[in-house]
């Protein structure tokens, strides 16, 4: 009787162990899934997103020879003069 017991008490334990390593599997795989998915979402939307132009300004005057920096940062033109 005491063999038999411990059997099953050892084969509980080992089913048991399995579901939980099926479980903890399947948790990581779709943790790993929902990252890979949100890693992909953010390389195509950098890739779509507008880059800064950088503009230039013509100086009239051969007096001031410093050229002003303007770009635009996305946000606004900035004028650096």
């Amino acid at each position: 009787m005491q063999s038999i017991r411990s059997l099953l008490l050892t084969a509980a334990g080992i089913a048991f162990m399995l579901m939980a390593l099926v479980f903890t599997a399947s948790l990581g795989l779709a943790l790993a899934g929902i990252a890979a998915v949100l890693f992909a979402g953010s390389t195509i939307y950098a890739r779509l997103s507008p880059k800064p132009v950088r503009a230039t300004a013509n100086r009239a005057s051969g007096l001031d020879r410093r050229e002003p920096r303007i770009w635009n940062d996305g946000r606004g033109t900035i004028i650096d003069l």
